[in-house]
């Protein structure tokens, strides 16, 4: 029998009641079954991102072929309790973030363990026991400085839970099997799946997940594995999980299709996140030249021709196969600022005018404010349909060349924009290492995104001898002065106390490690995970 081990910095309160031995045995038998199997895809992805350094080029894959040329399948049938998915609130898992979401007039909830939740052993366990409770109607929030109790609303009127686990790169420490870590996504997965499966399936409501950055069909065929092995253990019809998957990689753009094949009997939809999106472009053609340079990330909207044929061929796929298209994020966080918010609100509701307009049956907001404004949007094209599969985008004709078209942009880098990038990035790591991962920066809900594509465009626009919109080159040497006249900025908003209390110095080195060092690194939160398991963070 394997033996599985928590190496928690901390026991938590309640946390027996989540780490259960009936827990603890399942996530032993996940990791046993699929860990290798998680391993040797994570090798794929670095063998497959050589490849496209030493050509330049993605493509549709020719053995694939058959598979989306076959116009006899579709994915399953939608459940009624995911039918209607106009308008998504993300966030964490948080007892404030679980009630305020369940709330706020959303259909869905994305419960987020991945990019909006620091990984702390606080965090991964307090948010089980959020979801857990909310789903026995034992939970709620009283404001600290208010005093103001919320509970929740009657059950017809919350939000569906779309659960996001971790990504298949992160391990969780904290738990271990025979002496090796279990993957994160096992673990959230697990634990969800035990203490809720049974009670959300009697219900009709789940368990229903999103699947995060994804990047090829083979990892789909793991995770559909996971579910068939869960559903089998559990005691669950096969078919009762449902998983949307972010298409929020550029190779997964690739292979839209067969993602959904692989999950077709577990299948809800695709859904188009743009931040890692554009990281994942960065990071994969980092080093093959000027026509593959982002500008300034807010210069790089949705019309740009390479988004737009990446969310065309979304809705255009999705439809086909009878799946569900989530559209993309809207991060704004509104403010006291009447003139700000009235601009903020045009804004939103433009790209959500957009996203129906093209097909999206849903999208994503990250604040309640937010949900009226894109409720607007769909309800405006949907009227009382609860989405448009009907729309099957048969004109749309998108080929590699067009999801590659990067260099068709005419905008160039900025200063503002290396500047916003060291200060977003600092911001947004800052928060991340003291145990938060939704933080408000700049009016805008950032996430583990923000960072990523905050210090890579840093790293690229070093590597490539970019030159800036003002003639100035960026090195190292020019970067490093940017980055330390705005630390210095920081420093005098915060205060002295406050900037060496909470953990400033700390977050900066971080992000110029890794946006100055000479070999890219893949994922951020590998190397910042080693300093919240060092401290035992929460």
């Amino acid at each position: 029998m394997p033996v599985t081990r928590v190496d928690a910095p901390a026991a938590l309160p309640r946390q027996d009641e989540i780490l259960t031995d009936e827990a603890l045995r399942f996530l032993a038998a996940l990791h046993e079954r699929f860990t290798q199997r998680r391993d040797e895809l994570l090798a794929r992805r670095a063998e497959r991102r050589a490849a496209v350094a030493r050509s330049g080029r993605l493509d549709f894959l020719p053995e694939t072929a058959g598979v989306r040329e076959d116009d006899g399948w579709r994915v399953a049938t939608t459940p009624a309790a995911l039918s209607d998915r106009r308008v998504e609130i993300t966030g964490p898992t948080d007892r404030k973030m679980t009630v305020n979401a369940l709330n706020s007039g959303a259909r869905v909830w994305l419960a987020d363990f991945e990019d909006a939740s620091s990984p702390t052993w606080a965090n991964v366990i307090g948010g089980q026991l959020s979801l857990a409770d909310a789903f026995r109607r034992r939970i709620d929030f009283t404001d600290e400085v208010s005093g103001k109790r919320y509970a929740l609303r009657p059950d017809e009127e919350l939000a569906t839970v779309v659960t996001r686990p971790r990504g298949w790169h992160l391990d969780e420490r904290h738990i271990r099997v025979d002496g090796a870590p279990v993957p994160g996504a096992l673990v959230d997965f697990g634990l969800f799946m035990v203490h809720n499966a049974r009670l959300l399936a009697e219900r009709g409501r789940g368990p229903y997940f999103y699947l995060p950055k994804l990047e090829s069909h083979l990892e789909a065929r793991l995770w559909n594995d996971v579910f068939v092995f869960a559903q089998e253990e559990l005691g669950l019809p096969r078919g009762t999980i449902r998983a949307t998957v972010l298409i929020e990689t550029i190779t997964a753009a690739f292979e839209m299709e067969e993602i959904l094949y692989e999950l077709r009997e577990h299948a809800a939809g695709l859904n188009a996140g743009r931040w890692d999106y554009l990281f994942s472009i960065v990071k994969n053609f980092r080093d093959a030249g000027p026509e593959f340079v982002l500008p300034d990330r807010n210069a790089v909207t949705m019309t740009a021709p390479f988004m737009r044929a990446y969310t065309d061929l979304l809705v255009r796929t999705c439809h086909r196969r009878g799946a569900h298209a989530i559209g993309g994020m809207a991060a704004f966080i509104p403010s006291r600022d009447a003139e700000v918010n009235a601009v903020a609100y045009r804004k939103v509701k433009a790209d959500k005018d957009r996203e129906a307009g093209d097909g999206f049956d849903g999208s994503w907001v990250a604040h309640p404010g937010l949900v009226p404004v894109a409720r607007e949007s769909f309800d405006a094209v949907l009227g009382t349909r609860p989405h448009q599969k009907e729309r099957l985008r048969e004109e749309v004709k998108v080929t590699a060349d067009d999801l590659l078209a990067i260099g068709s942009l005419a905008a160039r880098p900025t200063r503002e924009g290396l500047v916003n990038a060291v200060q977003v990035g600092t911001r947004y790591l800052q928060a991340w290492l003291g145990g938060r991962g939704a933080v408000a920066v700049f009016n805008l809900m950032e996430d583990v995104a923000t960072a990523e594509i905050s210090r890579s465009q840093i790293w690229q626009w070093i590597n490539t001898g970019v030159e800036l919109a003002d003639g100035e080159r960026v090195t190292r040497e020019f970067v490093r002065q940017v980055a330390a006249d705005q630390l210095l900025a920081i420093r005098d908003e915060v205060g002295e106390d406050a900037f060496f209390a909470d953990g400033w110095q700390r977050a900066f080195d971080v992000l110029m490690r890794l946006s100055l060092g000479e070999e890219y690194v893949d994922f951020l939160t590998l190397p910042a995970y080693e300093l919240l398991d060092a401290e035992g963070r929460g």
